[in-house]
This record gives C-alpha cells, sequence and structure tokens, in this order.
C-alpha cells in the first residue's frame, strides 16, 4: 500500500449535534457500513441536483408498515424521485394506515394467541384484522364502484394508484403525495395483495380489465426520453428487478444505490450488489454505484434527513 493513508478517527458527539454535522464525522469515522452510507447520501445528492435525470425508488411493501413510510412519502412529497416501482402490499399498508392504526410489538410473540385474537404480525408489527382486510376491502370496493359508474372498465396499475391516493388515501400517504405531485406508481405484481385480490373480487360481477402492459410501454417511454437515469433500490425482489431490467435497454443507470440485507452468496436477486448489475449492463460501468448493507430501517432515515436537511423545505 502506497501514499499517504488518512487516519481513523473517533466520533465527538454533542448534545446538539445536526444530522449533517454526524454524517461528516462518518466521512472520518472510518468503519464498515459507515463508509458506505456516506458514499450513499453523496451519490444520492448528486441523482437529486441532476435536474436532467429520471430517478427511480423501488423499495418491498413491508417498510410500508413502519414508520419508514414517513420518509417514502417525505421522498414523494419534496419530489426527489420521479418515479416508484413498488409491490402491492405498498398499496395495501398505505391505504390501510391511512384510516387505521398499526401497533407496535415483538417478533417473539405467540402466533397462534394472535391468529385467535385476529391479530396479524409482520415482524415486529401488529395488524388487527379491522385495521387490514376489512379495511381495505371497504375502501376498495367503494373506488372501483365509482370508477365503473363513471366508465373506468381497464385501468392499469399506475392509473389505479393515482386513483387511490386522490380518492381514498389521505395527506400522511405516499399515494395521496405521489399523485398530488404526479409521481407515477407502478406495481408489476398487482395481483399479489388484498388490493390485488379486491381487483379480483370485483372482476367476478364485473369486465374489469387491468391493463399491465401500459405500464410497461409507459416505463419504456420514461427510460428511453431520459437523457440519465438513476435509482435508490431499497430490498429486492419483482419493484428491483424491474426498475433495472429497463434501464439495461439505455445502457443502464447513470447513479444506483442500493440498500440490502440479503446474503449475496445465494445468488438472489435482493442479494445482488451494484457490480453484477453491471455485468447485466443494468447499471453502467462508469455510474456512481454503491451497495449498503443494513436495515433500511435505520439507514434511509438517517440518509435522507442528511440529504433534506441542506435543502429548502417544501
Amino acid at each position: 500500500m502506497r501514499g499517504k493513508l488518512d487516519a481513523v478517527r473517533d466520533y465527538n458527539l454533542r448534545a446538539d449535534i445536526s444530522v449533517n454535522e454526524l454524517v461528516e464525522q462518518m466521512r472520518g469515522a472510518w468503519g464498515f457500513t459507515a463508509e458506505k452510507i456516506v458514499n450513499g447520501i453523496e451519490i444520492l445528492r448528486a441523482m437529486v441536483s441532476d435536474q436532467r435525470c429520471v430517478k427511480f425508488l423501488s423499495f418491498p411493501a413491508c417498510i410500508v408498515a413502519t414508520g419508514t413510510r414517513g420518509i417514502l412519502r417525505e421522498m414523494v412529497k419534496r419530489r426527489l424521485v420521479d418515479v416508484v416501482v413498488t409491490t402491492c402490499g405498498t398499496l395495501d399498508h398505505d391505504l390501510a394506515r391511512s384510516w387505521k392504526e398499526y401497533y407496535c410489538g415483538s417478533f417473539d410473540l405467540n402466533d397462534a394467541q394472535l391468529h385467535r385474537k385476529g391479530v396479524n404480525r409482520l415482524g415486529n408489527i401488529l395488524v388487527p384484522n379491522e385495521s387490514y382486510g376489512l379495511i381495505i376491502e371497504e375502501k376498495m370496493r367503494e373506488l372501483l364502484d365509482a370508477l365503473w359508474k363513471e366508465g373506468v372498465h381497464e385501468i392499469s396499475s399506475r392509473e389505479l394508484s393515482c386513483e387511490m391516493g386522490r380518492r381514498i388515501c389521505r395527506e400522511d400517504s405516499i399515494l395521496y403525495w405521489a399523485a398530488k405531485n404526479e409521481v407515477p406508481v407502478y406495481v408489476p405484481g398487482l395481483t399479489d395483495g388484498a388490493v390485488g385480490y379486491q381487483l379480483w373480487m370485483f372482476s367476478q360481477n364485473h369486465k374489469l380489465k387491468i391493463d399491465i402492459l401500459k405500464d410497461e410501454q409507459e416505463l419504456n417511454d420514461l427510460v428511453f426520453d431520459s437523457e440519465r437515469t438513476g435509482a435508490l433500490v431499497i430490498g429486492g425482489g419483482i419493484s428491483k428487478h424491474h426498475v433495472i431490467w429497463w434501464n439495461q435497454f439505455r445502457g443502464g443507470l447513470d447513479y444506483a444505490v442500493y440498500l440490502t440485507t440479503a446474503v449475496e452468496w445465494d445468488g438472489s436477486l435482493s442479494g445482488a450488489r451494484v457490480r453484477e448489475a453491471v455485468s447485466w449492463g443494468k447499471v453502467k460501468e462508469t455510474a456512481k454505484q454503491v451497495t449498503i448493507e443494513g436495515d433500511a430501517t435505520i439507514i434511509l432515515p438517517l440518509m435522507i434527513a442528511s440529504l433534506v436537511s441542506d435543502r429548502n423545505p417544501q
């Protein structure tokens, strides 16, 4: 190893330390994931500031059941992203939590007892039946009846997400702000959740059609009309793959920040690091990129708080 090396410095905490000061100390308090978080914030800052870059956000539904929903909402509300790709459970949880409460629990509760009490456990989040399936059925039936009467017999996932945000979600929701700010929300796995089930139920008595290919055409147009693209990819699965899949057709993402808890050695998409996507042409060889290993409910609030602290509030 040649050249002068920078020394590792300790954190120096104060009662009045700001988020940005803490992040700046992370740059010097060299240690494991800290470096990657700082790099990720810098890449996101460059991506958000790039006016010619179409910015994608993908995430799994599970974090929408947590307080991290508020971070995702702020990203959409502040127009830090241009496109959202997610799973059906996001529609479920965002709608349900607009009207009902989820509760703090534990990973170690007796699940058989919870089942008998009509309470569902999502990690250490408790979701009573009345806060999930029942309210989703009520609100989706209301929405679908209204749309049908207005002559809407065919709809894409982006259009459905927009109508949900406009009509049956409140201001504390991601979908509300996505609709208000005209940020498209795409759900390629639309039938995999409670909202999807309500679509199927409604279709039993109505010839409702879901136009998934319309979503794909719009995604095609988005990537081919863009000068540059970037993505904050949280977790994995279909939402992650849909973002990187479409971007391969324009030569790959110019910015990529992955945040994951999955392992790489099992070959899963969720655990695949950015470098693997480079081999497929889904991320450019020259892209500003980093993979951060860690829990999004811890790391994402820190990163986005730092990102917005030097921007004017909206």
